[in-house]
């Protein structure tokens, strides 16, 4: 076991016990310490504040649940990396959602170890939790549980992680980086899958009408084919009743002109007639 290993085991022991009692602990640390190096280090570890020790005690008791946080992070930076805006506003909000609850169960834990957390204590625990999903040395410097001094967010965190962390951060560094491209390209080859899905999803649906549209479209065309079937017959019909209706024209003309002759000889019968009888 190397000096920094052994320095950074009695930090994470140190600096999530009871905060009434770090001073006694650490004096016993440097004291029982076999080399002289590890033992001055450790009686110069100062005592965290309050919210840096809450952190501390989540990051030691909770890391299951810490870790999901910190997986968020690095998701969330790989997003703002790639400039995936609809990624981004997905893991904004589960960012939002996530800190708020941890700050809390992160007190909850504290509360519960007999120390009382004030409004602004909370407010620096969400910060420190915050400042993980945007710098991978701030993830590492919570996930250590070894903090001296609460985090800030962008801008505000301190230049220097190292000074934040007892025992600096010395086997917490965050997933190297050809570990980090390995997760994109999976993200990203998931995220193709899930839209070649949906548009396999929408093209299915899309054949589906199709086809309903083709069966609408052929039903129609048999029933209009039934239609013209009937129409054509009726038609037939009709030229024909038309054929018969020009015959009867025909043979009523040769009937009137033949009663029109008929009348003309009848009236010229009465005329003369009626001479005969004025004589």
């Amino acid at each position: 076991m190397t000096a920094e290993s052994t320095l950074a085991e009695i930090a994470a022991a140190l600096y999530s016990g009871p905060p009434e009692e770090f001073v006694a602990v650490r004096n016993a640390h440097a004291k029982a310490a076999s080399d002289r190096e590890v033992a001055q280090q450790v009686r110069a570890l100062r005592k965290p504040s309050v919210a840096a020790w809450v952190v501390n005690v989540f990051a030691r008791e909770r890391s299951d649940e810490l870790g999901e946080a910190l997986q968020l992070a690095a998701e969330l930076r790989e997003a703002q990396a790639d400039l995936d805006a609809q990624a981004l506003a997905q893991l904004g909000r589960q960012r939002r959602a996530l800190t708020s609850r941890l700050a809390k169960d992160a007190a909850e834990l504290a509360v519960s170890r007999g120390e009382r957390i004030t409004p602004a204590t909370l407010e620096a625990v969400q910060q420190t939790i915050n400042s993980a999903f945007f710098d991978p040395e701030a993830a590492a410097a919570v996930a250590s549980g070894r903090l001296i001094r609460e985090l800030r967010p962008s801008g505000a965190l301190p230049l220097e992680i190292d000074a934040a962390v007892a025992g600096g951060l010395t086997g917490t560094a965050p997933p190297p980086a050809d570990e980090l491209s390995a997760r994109r390209q999976r993200r990203q080859a998931e995220r193709a899958v899930h839209d070649a899905e949906e548009a396999l999803a929408v093209a299915e649906r899309a054949l589906a009408k199709a086809e309903r549209d083709r069966q609408d479209a052929n039903r129609r065309a048999d029933e209009l084919s039934t239609r013209i079937g009937d129409l054509e017959a009726e038609l037939e019909r009709t030229r024909h009743e038309h054929d018969q209706a020009r015959e009867d024209i025909d043979a009523a003309d040769h009937s009137v002109s033949a009663m029109s002759e008929r009348v003309s000889e009848a009236e010229h019968a009465v005329h003369e007639v009626r001479l005969g009888l004025d004589e």
